[in-house]
């Protein structure tokens, strides 16, 4: 499996929203199973407009099983881009906001 940075912009209008559309991606992803994706993390954006969008980390067998598991779970992908490479100069720092 390849490493991808799926950007969702404007997704959501709240993080209600998000929370909602997380928990569709997490079972979707279970239905899927581990050996075609898997979800890393994610970071949420807090957009111009006030909606929030994200940055996922996925490990994938193949960008066509995030669209599918986008497209599954009710999700924008709009942009999968192939990682080539991590450079971790310190660990994520601690959330602000749970």
């Amino acid at each position: 499996m390849d490493t991808y940075v799926i950007l969702r912009r404007n997704g959501w209008r709240t993080g209600d929203d998000l929370k909602e559309a997380a928990a569709r991606s997490t079972a979707e992803g279970e239905r899927m199973g581990e050996d075609d994706i898997r979800w890393i993390r994610s970071y949420v954006l807090a957009e111009e407009d006030g909606s929030v969008g994200t940055v996922c980390i996925y490990q994938a067998s193949s960008p066509d099983a995030i669209r599918k598991h986008a497209g599954a779970a009710d999700l924008p992908a709009d942009e999968i881009i192939k990682v080539a490479d991590t450079v971790l100069v310190r660990p994520d720092p601690t959330p602000a906001a749970a």
